[in-house]
């Protein structure tokens, strides 16, 4: 029963990200807000919450953007409840994914000593 559980979550997150990486594009250019991208959405078992990872273009714009969504989840959320069928629309919750951000920092490093051995 546990994994049928896992799957559907699994299921949810996916339909969620494409969802709400629909809404966010909207409100980033309704609301004129740095461009992001949603990059990956977790759910909670019971369906209440969700975790949306959004990515900036311009990392230095990243926490703008995160604050100026988590302003506007309420509405953003009542958006999703238009989108989905779900008896219950879960909370939004944003946060700045700096993972490829941190991916570009580690290729720049290696771009710049791509011998990967320190000199003796």
């Amino acid at each position: 029963m546990a994994t049928k559980s896992f799957h559907r979550t699994d299921r949810v997150a996916a339909q969620l990200r494409r969802d709400i990486g629909q809404i966010v594009h909207q409100a980033v250019r309704d609301h004129g807000l740095p461009s992001v991208s949603v990059s990956d959405v977790e759910v909670t078992r019971d369906l209440a919450h969700a975790k949306v990872f959004v990515t900036a273009l311009l990392a230095e714009q990243g926490p703008t953007a995160v604050k100026a969504l988590k302003e506007l989840a309420p509405e953003l959320r009542y958006q999703l409840g238009q989108a989905v069928r779900m008896r219950h629309v879960p909370e939004i919750h944003f946060f700045y994914d700096d993972s490829v951000d941190k991916g570009e920092r580690i290729e720049k490093l290696l771009r710049e000593n791509p011998s990967g051995s320190a000199e003796d």
